[in-house]
């Protein structure tokens, strides 16, 4: 049997702030412009992924993502400024976690 080390990494601040799913569904909301879609694509439920997106933008000083009420084009979602920081600082904390898992497994006995 090999051991592994494993482990997953995520943001806290009053809730879970930011995470692995909270960047995919980031991701997906950048790519479609849309709650709805962005969830689809995750197969969750809008009211969940609506959820998500009050609690990043409930805890965070200045919104993840802005959203517009539907009207002749329909509603839509855009990933703000401060969203791509997040973004952008999640994949490379995600990049330093994962070199420092590689990292360990080298100095397991």
């Amino acid at each position: 049997m090999q051991i592994q080390i494993n482990g997953r990494i995520w943001l806290e601040g009053s809730d879970r702030f930011f995470g692995i799913g909270r960047l995919e569904l980031l991701t997906h909301i950048q790519r479609t412009g849309s709650i709805n879609q962005a969830a689809k694509a995750m197969n969750m439920s809008y009211k969940r992924a609506w959820e998500l997106v009050q609690s990043m933008n409930g805890q965070a000083d200045a919104p993840l993502v802005a959203t517009q009420t539907g009207g002749e084009k329909g509603g839509g979602a855009v990933v703000t400024e401060e969203g791509l920081k997040y973004i952008a600082y999640f994949q490379g904390l995600q990049d330093r976690f994962r070199q420092f898992i590689t990292q360990e497994m080298a100095q397991l006995p």
